[in-house]
């Protein structure tokens, strides 16, 4: 009786070990504490940027790889985007970033487009963190807001919100100048 009681403590404590062992290798996530990343106290920081969406000319920074199906909404074009970011509305002012990505005209009734890009900063303190944007993007309204997705570098866990204001619109070579007022939860 006594042998067989310590065979099945054997076996119930192998099958144990063999379960956890198991659930260890096959394990894909963990709790952690905040603090074996680094992560300090949260802030908000604000951004007032200029953003250059050069089209015409012989050096766009922002080309067209799909055109649009309609005339009235452009209803399915696709636009990549290298576009510099200043701190003033004048081209030649400081410039602090690039903006990266791509907008689609996603809305057939409206001039509506999905905007997703990353504001990569290259000067000062944030040099080489970015943050991440993702939306919705009414141009025709006067101010446009688009959530703030996340972020890297500094902007690791970013969260928040972009506000677009259009400053400048070509109409010939749909060259614009967009004020963007960003404000960031970050640690």
């Amino acid at each position: 009786m006594a042998a067989k009681l310590a065979i099945s403590c054997f076996v119930l404590l192998s099958m144990a070990m063999i379960s956890s062992a198991m659930a260890a290798e096959y394990s894909f996530a963990s709790n952690l504490n905040p603090k074996v990343l680094r992560l300090k106290k949260e802030k908000l920081t604000h951004f007032h940027l200029y953003w250059h969406d050069v089209v015409g000319g012989n050096k766009p920074t922002s080309i067209a790889v799909l055109p649009g199906l309609s005339n009235t909404t452009l209803f399915g074009l696709v636009n990549m985007f290298d576009n510099p970011l200043t701190v003033g509305p004048h081209p030649k002012s400081q410039l602090v970033g690039r903006s990266q990505g791509l907008y689609a005209s996603a809305a057939q009734t409206e001039i509506g487009l999905l905007m997703a890009m990353n504001f990569v900063f290259t000067s000062g303190k944030y040099n080489g963190s970015s943050i991440a944007i993702l939306g919705h993007n009414p141009i025709l309204n006067t101010v446009r807001e688009m959530p703030v997705v996340g972020g890297s570098g500094r902007f690791r866990f970013a969260r928040g919100f972009a506000q677009a204001r259009t400053q400048f619109f070509n109409a010939t070579s749909l060259d614009a100048v967009v004020e963007y007022n960003i404000y960031v939860l970050h640690y």
